[in-house]
C-alpha cells in the first residue's frame, strides 16, 4: 500500500510539473468532457430520447475538450503572470475578465471545433451559435464566477485546469445537452447523428 502511495506522489508530481502541464491539462479535458457527454446521453437513454449510446457524439465531444483545454492552460498561465497575486480585489478583477474574455473563446472554440467535426456548413453554425450560445453563457455566469473566485484565491496555477475540469464535469453535462438539443423540431439531425 505504501509502494502505491509512493507511486501516485510521484506520478502526480510529475504528471503536474511544468514538462508535462500542458499534456495533463489536455488529457483532463479531453476524459472529462467525453465523461459528461456520456453522463448526459445515459440521461437521454433513461428518458426515452435517445435509443442507444452514440459514440461519436462523445468522441466528438472529447476532441472539443481538446480544444478548450489547450485554451484554458494558456489563459490560466496568461492571467496569473499579467495578474499576479491573491488579493480579493485582484480576484474579482480576473473573475470579470475571465467571464467576459475567456468564456466567449471558450463557447466559440466549443462551436467551431465541432462545427468542423460535424463538417457543418457556415450558415450551419452560425444559425447554431445563434441559438444557443446565450444558454451556454447565461449557465456560464451562475455557475463559474463563485468556482473562479476558489480558484484564484486558493489555488496555484498548475491545478486550475484540473479544477476547472472537475467543476466542468457538471456544465459539460448541460453543454452535452444545450449542444444537442435540437431547438425547432429538427429531429432528422438527431436521428442522423445516431447513426454515425
Amino acid at each position: 500500500m505504501i509502494a502505491l502511495v509512493k507511486w501516485f506522489r510521484t506520478a502526480t508530481k510529475t504528471a503536474f510539473s511544468k514538462k508535462y502541464l500542458l499534456f495533463t491539462n489536455v488529457a483532463i479535458s479531453v476524459s472529462l468532457s467525453g465523461v459528461g457527454d456520456i453522463i448526459e446521453q445515459h440521461y437521454e437513454i433513461y428518458n426515452g430520447e435517445l435509443a442507444a449510446w452514440d459514440r461519436q457524439r462523445t468522441r466528438f465531444m472529447s476532441i472539443s475538450g481538446m480544444t478548450v483545454g489547450v485554451f484554458c492552460h494558456g489563459w490560466y498561465n496568461f492571467m496569473d503572470r499579467r495578474f499576479p497575486g491573491r488579493t480579493i480585489g485582484l480576484v474579482l478583477k480576473k473573475v470579470l475578465i475571465d467571464q467576459t474574455v475567456a468564456s466567449p473563446i471558450v463557447i466559440f472554440l466549443f462551436f467551431a471545433t465541432l462545427s468542423v467535426l460535424k463538417r457543418a456548413t457556415w450558415e450551419e453554425t452560425r444559425r447554431e451559435i445563434r441559438e444557443k450560445f446565450i444558454r451556454l453563457y447565461t449557465a456560464e455566469w451562475i455557475v463559474w464566477p463563485p468556482a473562479q473566485i476558489v480558484n484564484f484565491y486558493f489555488l496555484p496555477t498548475k491545478y486550475r485546469v484540473l479544477y476547472d475540469n472537475t467543476i466542468s464535469l457538471g456544465y459539460d453535462v448541460y453543454t452535452s445537452y444545450v449542444i444537442n438539443d435540437e431547438i425547432g423540431g429538427n429531429s432528422e439531425d438527431k436521428t442522423n447523428a445516431q447513426r454515425g
